[in-house]
């Protein structure tokens, strides 16, 4: 720790952002980190307000009761030795998370493959990265990313494909949109969606769902025609050009074949095609909406094969990019994290590889063939082939598709622990909860998209009797037998382990060498800075770009272009649901919210999830902005508020993938997606799911605030839940009638769930159709309940107006304004949160450009500070500036 604070790094994307975790408390951008340079979205700038120690999982738990480690982890070894001796290492499995620092992930992937002795270990990667693992091997050999962050700054046109950069990876956007002011670089996106990021693009393609292949199969067809291919960097660096030529020329052959697939004009097409054509310094890069496909893997090739067929890789602005979704999702790859994959970037197809791993970890009973990936592995559970399963830092009963049948598969697999910071829908489906130590008190490393590594060090103690998940696992290992393999005293001897065996046998073979790092003394790595792989023992800098002189990881040292066929989405639209789910990230959330749904300024941009549809759909169907709609898949229904939008297609419809049971009525939208996986990469296609559509009717609204997160059991109750700086609020739709008398004051109270000592308040007019109750312990304000009828003209109060007063002491001649929905001091005159880093509101927005005449994204900063954070609200400040002087010229 220096006078500044401790330097570490950001849990949340891929980016890599470092943090400083200062004294005082306060955690900001670190200036010196490469990756951001101070800079940090509005997730990273509300960090310290993660760190509270409410609701945490303190103490191991058995069935509900406390019970200690030694009894949890004997029980933990003894259950899985059991089901070992009784059916074999098969019939165990490890579910982990790239949230795991490397070393976690290093012992879980040691003590399941090398010593239980099967590959049943996959990662919740699984979800996000694995068609760009299976394209980045296929076409290099290795689970490689060529480029550096730089790159976006040094090419003259970026491709953004399936990306949604300005809310998912909104650092590296504002130093793209840096280079774009500053050099001109031309910005094309390549999505169905009209996003934040298309704002400041120079072209959007709304390509139909799942056309991508025939939009890159034309791209190169149209390089080949146009005499744009490097002929000599293929001659001596790659194969597979004919072959991946045929290919695309049978799936779009010409542009009106590519527009008849994609939906999208002649006109756009080929002058994206001309862009890339004409511009050598060209960099494409892609996340989610490319690898979240059941022809990710295909989609991923496609792009490879462009920049290969030109030699546009490994060269300053030049190269095809994943932007990785998790912090530690490329430091888990490098340690064998997912099923399918060794130690180091071993292959199990690789006679070498596992002899490699087996001779370094002294593991005879090293696993020789992969494991089960993550939707196929919750099937074996579900059906009995798994019989103990322990999750790590992950929630698949919210994530993973066809969340009910996961749901099914926990309750009934005989043991299943969980490792987790937090309660979370599956930590209720466990029968030992383990308390495992979160950012900020966690040690050890993870690596960032470009391939550095960066230290997370820990600045405050774990609560209770949490603890460090390689500690866990260890224990677990020693318990088990196998005490001198799992014998560290802490993760820098585990780290020098991994990066010892990252050199072994490899002199260049695989670029992914820590051979420099190998001998680090515990000093030496509390110390270590960012660097980035390949570091071979020996070198003298950090590793930069990669491959623009050949040299691949492959048998004969060559690139391979992969032919790749089109194949539309697994499951497509009928008259019956005519529809296409796609789910993905808002802006402030993070994952299932397990942290950021804890921050209330994160949940006031969002508060709930939303159904987006078109206006041409919602028109059609009778579903109005602000609604109820019911979508139906073949695998489950849920109800969400609807929200009509232009962005959208048509005959699509857009869900937030982060709310859970924890947070809404709706639960998880997992439970309609399907169960459909890219044949390659075994990654689910979590976009384009057919669903139906149909209004429900809101009978009333309410509004709840209480002390504790309560959630109302009715089912014709829908609610979303958002934190306040003391307790919960709670948006209510009623989709049945309200009952009358005496039943609807016992609903009330029910729904208010206090103490029958609290002293009780309610006004109760029927004749405008309201109603409004309140409870109050010792004088403060324990909750409160405010309900109008459809068609009330008396509006419910906001949130904002009463959160003030919760908890609070309430004087007597206050109670009246308390039930009229009024507090004195507290308004919410800003109204809904745009920027969320300096809790800016849409009113005082509109209000500062009338007033002030503002024009510019620069002045309206300069006035409230908007959009000087993250800049990830800069897109929406933009329509807004627009909307107001439309409105005024009007």
């Amino acid at each position: 720790m220096t006078e500044a604070g401790v330097r570490t790094t950001c849990p949340y994307c891929g980016v890599g952002c470092g943090v400083i975790a200062r004294p005082d408390g306060s955690i900001v951008g670190d200036p010196e980190h490469p990756a951001n340079r101070g800079r940090l979205c509005s997730k990273g700038s509300a960090l310290a307000e993660t760190l509270a120690d409410e609701d945490r999982l303190t103490h191991p738990l058995l069935h509900g009761r406390r019970v200690s480690w030694n009894e949890a982890l004997d029980l933990v070894a003894e259950r899985f030795a059991a089901v070992i001796a009784e059916h074999g290492p098969d019939a165990v499995a490890f579910y982990v998370s790239g949230q795991c620092l490397t070393e976690d992930y290093y012992v879980a992937n040691k003590l399941m493959k090398g010593f239980i002795g099967s590959a049943n270990i996959d990662t919740n990667s699984r979800l996000c990265m694995a068609s760009t693992v299976a394209g980045h091997g296929r076409a290099f050999g290795a689970d490689v990313v060529p480029g550096i962050y730089d790159d976006l700054e040094e090419a003259d046109l970026v491709v953004l494909v399936g990306s949604n950069a300005a809310w998912c990876h909104p650092v590296l956007h504002r130093r793209l949109l840096a280079a774009k002011a500053r050099r001109g670089t031309r910005i094309v996106t390549i999505d169905p969606r009209r996003t934040a990021a298309c704002e400041e693009a120079d072209l959007h393609l709304a390509l139909a769902p799942g056309s991508d292949v025939a939009l890159l199969a034309g791209l190169i067809v149209h390089l080949a025609d146009h005499d744009a291919l490097d002929r000599a960097w293929l001659d001596a660096h790659a194969s597979g050009l004919e072959e991946t030529l045929a290919t695309a020329r049978t799936t779009a052959g010409d542009l009106d074949r590519v527009a008849a697939i994609t939906g999208l004009a002649r006109s756009d097409i080929a002058l994206f095609y001309d862009w890339f054509a004409t511009t050598p310094r060209t960099v494409t890069a892609f996340s989610q909406g490319v690898n979240q496909s059941s022809a990710g893997t295909d989609k991923v090739n496609a792009i490879i094969n462009c920049h290969l067929a030109t030699g546009r890789i490994g060269k300053p602005g030049a190269g095809p990019f994943s932007l990785t979704g998790q912090p530690n999702a490329m430091g888990g790859r490098e340690v064998g994290g997912l099923a399918n994959q060794l130690a180091a970037h071993g292959r199990f197809d690789d006679p070498i590889d596992v002899e490699r791993v087996r001779a370094f970890w002294r593991a005879p009973n090293l696993a020789t063939r992969p494991g089960l990936k993550a939707v196929e592995m919750f099937e074996a559970v579900r059906d009995g082939r798994i019989k103990a399963l322990w999750i790590v830092a992950t929630n698949p009963a919210a994530s993973l598709p066809r969340a009910q049948r996961v749901r099914e598969a926990l309750e009934a697999c005989p043991f299943v622990v969980v490792s987790d910071c937090w309660p979370t829908d599956t930590t209720a489906l466990a029968d030992l909860v383990l308390p495992a130590a979160g950012w900020g008190e966690k040690d050890g490393t993870v690596t960032n998209s470009e391939r550095r590594l960066s230290r997370q060090r820990p600045f405050r103690k774990p609560p209770g009797e949490a603890k460090a998940d390689w500690w866990i696992l260890a224990q677990v290992a020693r318990r088990m037998g196998w005490d001198e393999a799992f014998a560290w005293n802490g993760p820098a001897a585990i780290f020098r382990e991994h990066a010892t065996l990252s050199a072994m046998l490899n002199a260049g073979r695989r670029p992914f060498d820590l051979g420099a790092l190998a001998t680090l003394d515990s000093a030496a790595y509390d110390a270590l800075e960012p660097c980035r792989w390949p570091l071979p023992a020996g070198a003298a800098s950090e590793g930069g770009r990669l491959f623009a002189a050949g040299g691949f990881p492959t048998p004969d040292g060559r690139a391979r272009l992969v032919p790749t066929p089109f194949r539309p989405p697994a499951q497509q639209p009928d008259a019956e649901r005519p529809l296409l789910l796609n789910t993905g990230r808002v802006r402030d959330q993070w994952h299932t919210m397990t942290r950021t749904g804890r921050v209330p300024k994160l949940l006031a941009h969002i508060g709930a999830p939303t159904a987006t549809l078109a206006p041409g759909d919602a028109a059609r169907l009778g579903i109005a902005d602000g609604g109820l709609v019911r979508l139906t898949s073949a695998d489950g229904s849920l109800v969400l508020h609807a929200a009509v939008s232009a962005t959208q297609r048509e005959g699509e419809v857009f869900v937030p993938m982060h709310w859970t049971h924890a947070f809404a009525s709706a639960g998880p939208v997992a439970r309609l997606v399907g169960a459909a996986c890219d044949p390659v990469s075994g990654q689910p296609e979590l976009k384009a799911t057919p669903v139906a559509a149909e209004p429900v009717a809101i009978r009333w609204r309410g509004l709840l605030l209480h002390r504790r997160p309560v959630a109302p059991a009715e089912p014709d109750i829908h609610w979303s839940r958002i934190p306040l700086a003391r307790g919960h609020a709670l948006e209510l739709a009623g989709s049945g009638e309200l009952p009358q008398g005496q039943a609807l004051t016992a609903m009330a109270w029910r729904l208010l769930d206090v103490p029958a000592a609290a002293d009780h308040l309610e006004v109760v007019d029927p004749g405008r159709r309201v109603w409004r109750f309140a409870t109050l312990t010792s004088g403060r304000l324990e909750a409160c309940l405010f309900l109008a009828a459809a068609g009330s003209a008396a509006p419910l109060p906001t949130r904002e107006t009463l959160a003030g007063l919760l908890g609070g002491p309430v004087a007597e001649g206050a109670r009246a304004a308390l039930l009229a929905g009024r507090s004195a001091g507290c308004t919410d005159e800003g109204g809904r949160t745009v920027c969320a880093c300096f809790s800016v509101g849409l009113a005082t927005l509109r209000a500062a450009i009338v007033a002030r005449r503002l024009t510019s994204i620069a002045e309206l900063g300069s006035a409230l500070r908007a959009g000087t954070g993250c800049g990830s609200c800069i897109p929406e400040l933009r329509e807004i500036i627009r909307d107001v002087h439309a409105a005024a010229a009007a």
